[in-house]
Formats: structure tokens, sequence, C-alpha cells
């Protein structure tokens, strides 16, 4: 059961912030940004031809690796010398695709880097095909044969966990055939994401809006957030209105790839005889579905929270008629901005208390060019942590002078020196992490800023800045995240009942959702019916509602390295170092928090509501409502 281990650990990364997108009129060209804000990707490959020569030999020592087939069990040596050779192209072909993905993701309108990308998910499938065969003759393997090949090449001990990971999902594992057939069609599979890529990212124009000045400007996802953020409510409505009625236009197409992939999902977790898509891909982790049902239970009975915040936003705003439009303007007024070199002083100060090896790290990727900080023409939106085992952790931005932006920054560091511990300390076999841990890290960080600005502001209106950009980004991944769960897990269960996920259908579903969450009105809002459109998370497989989990935990973690003794921040970096050398909810036990309680929840929700009787203490002394 061949998967893309660089895919499926870090392509949720690619949009971990969404939302902090960058504001523009005019849109520079790559080649007119400082190189010192541009990642240096030469660090992987020194020239693109140097790439085109090892996906070349990649190609062929792939091809060459066939020839293993049929034997992985005649010998302890030759188990030892097929895995190794395995890992070893695997990991060849992680340094391939992650240059080819990050050029493509520079300039999205180069035909060469959409190439080179292609050719890189070309060869996973070739890697797939060729390795078929791995898991279901391992799992011929009995318990006697394995204590006697551990025992003859003591070699294979680095790898029992690994085994071990295998043998738990022995029942899922099909026969070669299958195996090689599945593997064969891992690009036809991943069409439909693809193809929403290009649409979404590619050949979809937006109109044109006005601006804050009045100006004419091509709405675009890039400074889309920065339009409804706006304090001006008549360009917020047209922003959301234009691009909403985008979305509408497109919907029969967004439905079908979305029914297509979900499509996808349920007929992978039928044929590995798994009862649900979700116990697929909560299983990859070795993550109970109790995990997820209780983050839906524990956001449910705490969505009073969400709606007491919505309305004081109402009172704040002295709007009568909320309408989702103006869920996202900052309610301060205050101009608390930092350009980009501020932010990375702040982000050092307030990343100085994990430790003086976790700041020297952080001081690399700042001045080693691991980060891409500005837009330009084509440039993928959002931001992301990347890179493989034998990379730098690899950060693009969509750079913008705001508070947001600097917790972005943050967040993607977080991931990032993850990455770095991780990488550092563990073999490649156990170098990367799974997606359940992913979000922790990267969260942790946001909590930490957070404490230290609250630490050290001096006035009223700094502080009302800081709480409002808390409770959104509350908002935002915790009770956002989950309703996007709480969506995707319903899709995937009416297709799973023969239900047909048309446009009507996945608008009803979502308005419905909406609706319940923030109790505005569906017929007040009805532009929100079609934001399902636009979401590249429903494309990941149960990837969000790691968010909110992972959110959750960091509140836990942030307050044990602020608060607590050395002890616990020791235990901190040995949860970023852990990487996949044991199962995700072991290394959290090991750091601190038990996954499986609701405690950590419920801990999280009492921070928000702390916070947001804080902030509405602050309205009153403001008097802003």
């Amino acid at each position: 059961m061949y998967k893309n281990k660089y895919l499926d650990n870090n392509l949720g990364a690619f949009y971990v912030r969404i939302e902090a997108l960058e504001d523009f009129v005019m849109v520079k060209q790559r080649n007119e940004i400082d190189e010192k804000y541009q990642w240096d990707l030469s660090t992987i490959f020194a020239t693109d031809q140097a790439w085109e020569e090892e996906a070349t030999a990649l190609a062929a020592a792939i091809k060459d690796a066939a020839h293993f087939a049929g034997s992985l069990l005649s010998s302890p040596a030759n188990l030892l010398e097929t895995t190794e050779v395995y890992l070893d192209l695997s990991r060849r072909l992680e340094k391939v695709y992650v240059y080819a993905h990050m050029k493509n993701d520079q300039d999205t309108r180069v035909a060469k880097y959409q190439e080179f990308q292609s050719k890189a998910m070309s060869l996973y499938s070739l890697l797939g095909e060729t390795f078929a065969f791995y898991e279901p003759e391992f799992m011929e393997i009995t318990e006697e044969q394995y204590a006697n090949f551990l025992k003859e090449v003591p070699a294979l001990e680095a790898y029992a966990h690994y085994f071990d990971k295998l043998l738990k999902t022995k029942e899922h594992v099909l026969s070669q055939k299958e195996e090689e057939l599945l593997a064969g069609a891992g690009e036809i599979f991943a069409a439909a994401g693809e193809t929403f890529e290009i649409l979404d990212n590619a050949d979809i124009v937006f109109p044109m809006v006005k601006d804050d000045q009045g100006q004419e400007v091509q709405l675009t996802h890039g400074n889309y957030i920065s339009l409804v953020e706006s304090k001006d409510r008549q360009v917020r409505k047209e922003a959301y209105q234009a691009l909403y009625g985008v979305y509408e236009q497109y919907q029969h197409t967004y439905a079908k790839t979305l029914q297509t992939n979900v499509k996808v999902h349920n007929y992978n977790a039928k044929v590995r005889k798994f009862s649900s898509a979700r116990e697929a891909a909560l299983s990859a982790n070795f993550i109970p579905e109790s995990v997820y049902d209780s983050l839906v239970e524990a956001v449910n009975k705490h969505l009073p929270l969400l709606q007491r915040y919505v309305e004081l936003r109402s009172k704040i705003l002295g709007i009568e008629d909320l309408k989702m439009y103006d869920v996202y303007t900052p309610l301060s007024s205050t101009d608390y901005k930092f350009t980009y070199e501020e932010a990375l002083a702040k982000s050092e100060q307030a990343l100085a208390v994990l430790g003086d090896d976790y700041l020297s790290r952080v001081k690399r990727a700042f001045t080693e060019r691991w980060i891409d900080v500005h837009v330009n023409q084509g440039k993928r939106s959002g931001a992301y942590s990347g890179g493989s085992y034998d990379t730098n952790a690899f950060m693009l931005l969509n750079w913008q002078d705001t508070l947001d932006n600097l917790f972005t920054l943050v967040h993607e560091t977080g991931h990032s020196m993850h990455s770095s511990y991780t990488r550092e300390t563990q073999p490649y076999v156990y170098g990367d992490y799974s997606i359940f841990l992913a979000e922790i890290a990267s969260t942790t960080n946001e909590n930490i800023l957070t404490e230290k600005l609250l630490e050290e502001v001096e006035d009223d209106a700094t502080r009302f800045a800081i709480l409002n950009n808390f409770l959104d980004g509350f908002r935002g991944t915790v009770f956002r995240q989950t309703q996007f769960a709480e969506f995707e897990h319903a899709i995937h269960q009416a297709d799973q009942n023969g239900e047909v996920l048309t446009s009507d259908f996945l608008n009803k579903l979502y308005a419905d959702l909406n609706q319940e969450y923030y109790g505005l009105s569906k017929e007040d809002n009805p532009e929100i019916q079609y934001e399902w459109a636009r979401i590249p998370h429903f494309y990941y497989n149960y990837y969000v509602y790691q968010y909110s989990t992972g959110f959750a935990a960091a509140s836990a973690l942030a307050e044990k390295i602020v608060q607590g003794s050395q002890e616990d921040r020791n235990r901190y970096i040995d949860y970023l170092k852990a990487g996949k050398s044991d199962y995700p909810l072991n290394v959290m036990r090991k750091a601190g928090v038990d996954m499986e309680k609701e405690d950590y929840l419920n801990d999280a929700f009492a921070v928000f509501e702390r916070r947001l009787n804080e902030f509405e203490a602050l309205v009153e002394k403001l008097g802003l409502a």
C-alpha cells in the first residue's frame, strides 16, 4: 500500500494560513523582487538541468528496483536491502518533488515548472507501481519468522516501529496485483484536486471592485481578505458579492470536482475494507474516530461563545443587520502594524522562551533565505511551510504589514522548526511527522506570541487589538475548521449513502451549517452557500479537523512553556524531535497532553471565554458599544 509520504504529511501545510493573504494593487513580476526576499531553491538543485538529470536517473533507478518483487521475505538480508532501497528512492523523490512544486508555486503560469511538477507526480506513480509488492509480501511474515529475522540481522531493529505500523494495517492491504492497479491509478485519483487547483488559481478571473480609496482594482484571491476586512462596509459587501458571484457562476463545475474527489476517498476506503473514508483517513495516523467526534461535540456545545462574540461584533460595528461579510473586519482602529523586518525581530523575542537552540534555528531560517516573502504575479496565494528531509524547511508567504501576517510568520516558523528538529534528530524512516501533529507546533507558536504581546502591551487600545486578533484566530481555527470538518464528513457520508453531491445539495448543506454556527440567517446571507466551492481543504481527505485539535492542544502546551518549568519546555522540544518514531497520541502524552480525553478541548474554550470576558470589559471601558 504505497503512499506519497511527502504529500500525505505536508500538503495541508501549503494552506495552513489561507486567510493570511496580501493586499496589493500593482503586483510585481518575480524578477522585480529583491533576491534577499526570495527563497534559495538552488540549495536543493543548483540548476534546472541538475533537477532534470536527477529526475531521469531516479526514473531509471526505480525501474531497476523491480527485480526485488517476489523475494522480500526470502531472507532477513533481502528484507533489509529492499527496505533500504525503497526508502532511499522515496527520499530522493521527495527532494525532486519539492523543487518542482516550489518552483511552480513561485509563478504558477510558467509551463516549464508545471511540467516539472507533472513529471514528479508521474515518478510517484512509478514508485508506487514498482513497490506495490512490498506491503502484500511483508504481510505474509509470521511472528516467529519476524522474531528470527530481527535476531539474525540486528540492523532490522532500526525499522521495528516502521514494521509494527505496517502490521497494524494488515487487514487493509490488498493483493500485489490490486495494489499495483491502485498505485497506477494515482494520477487519475489526484485529478479532481489538481483540476480544482488549476481552475481556482489559474483560470478563474474575478471582476473589478473598489478599494478603500475608491479606486477600481482587480479582485483576486490575494486581495480579497484585505478588502473584506475593510472598515468601509460597502467595500466589504462589494468584494464579498463579487467573489461569490463568480463561485455561483461556476458552482456546477466545482461541485463535480468535489464530488469526484469524495468518490475517490470513499472508493479507496471501500476497497481497503474500511467502514468509511473517515476511518481510513484517521487510521493513517492511528487516530480513533472518537477524537473527531469529541471535537465536534465539544465545539457544538460551545457555539454560544461564538455567537456571543458575533453579537458583540455587531454592537461594536454599530450594525443591527450583521452579515457574513462583516465577520472578518478587525474591530480595532489601532494601527498595529509590523514591517517584515520588525516582524522578524518580534518573532525572535517571543520564541526566545523556547531556548537558545530553538532560537538559533529560527535565526537561520530568517537569514539564510528559507522564506519567499513577497507577492509576485502568478505566485500561489496563502502561506505554507514545506521542504523535504534533505532540504531546508522553506516557507512561502505573501507579506503585508499587518498583525495577522506577524502571526502567519510565527505560525509557519513553528512548522519549519518542527521539521528542522525532526529531520536532524530522526533517521529518514521516521524523519517527518504525522499530519495530526503538524498543526500543534505552529499554533503553539501563535499562542506564545499572544502571551508575549499581552504581557508587554501598555495601553488599552493595543490590548484590544491583540485580544481581537486572538478571538478572530480562535474563531477561524477552532470554530471555522470544525465547521469545515462537519461539512466534509457529511458529504462523504452522503456519497457513501448514494446521494448525488449536486451544487444544490452542497449549497443547502453548507448554508444550514453556517447558520447553525454563526446564528446568522441563511436567507439574509445567500452568498455564503457557495463558500464550500473555494475551500481547498475539502480536497485533503479529512485534514481540517486537525487544525482544531492542534490549536486546542497548543493552548495547553503554550501554557506549560510560558508558565511552566524547564522540564515542560524540554518535553516540548522532545515532541518536536519525535517525528514518526512513535504513534502520534503517544508523542502528545509524552509532551503532557492526552488527546483522547476532552480536557484539552475544554481548557482551550476556557481560554477563549476568559479572553472574551476581558474583551467585553474593554469594550465597555472604552465605550465602544
